[in-house]
């Protein structure tokens, strides 16, 4: 089938996720109910101290079937890397570091543009093992995708890179506000 005809029966509704993707449990409405919202449930749900159990039932509720997380960087020789993984790929991938270390990561500021029913927010980070840390040990920006289905707000993609020596966070994007 060619790739346009893909796209005109995804418009019309005529191409489906699997059931499996669709199934999602049920978000807190309070988490959904606005972009700030959902932003700040998602860096609830994943902050937390050594040793707690993160809600990862919260976190699934957030994002819509289909929904990517993709980290980008550089690997050791400086060669660009993406990964893309589920929201449940992301559980098993960073769910016992987070808990085993203990993460908190916090918006530090964010640049959001809005077209109809979509949100593109850059949604500047930091990251510390505790609340007490002196300094985070990490910094980046969060490319968050959001998408408002008439009801609620869901998590499309998050694409994100850290910062490093060599690549910055720009002012621009550690301002606050929305």
């Amino acid at each position: 089938m060619r790739l346009e005809r893909l796209w005109l029966l995804a418009a019309l509704g005529g191409v489906a996720a699997p059931a499996a993707a669709q199934e999602a449990p049920a978000a807190r409405p309070a988490d959904v109910e606005s972009v700030d919202a959902v932003i700040a449930a998602l860096y609830d749900v994943i902050s937390g101290p050594a040793g707690q159990e993160r809600d990862w039932g919260r976190f699934r509720s957030l994002f819509a079937p289909g929904s990517r997380l993709m980290p980008t960087g550089r690997d050791q020789t400086g060669k660009g890397r993406l990964l893309g993984w589920t929201p449940d790929d992301y559980v098993r991938m960073a769910g016992a570091n987070l808990q085993r270390d203990g993460f908190f990561e916090r918006e530090i500021g964010r640049v959001t543009e809005r077209y109809g029913n979509i949100v593109q927010a850059f949604s500047s980070y930091d990251s510390k093992r505790s609340l007490s840390d002196a300094a985070p040990f990490m910094r980046g920006i969060n490319s968050i995708q959001l998408w408002h289905d008439g009801s609620r707000w869901w998590i499309v993609n998050i694409f994100w890179e850290s910062e490093s020596p060599s690549n910055p966070i720009p002012p621009k994007y550690l301002k606050t506000g929305h």
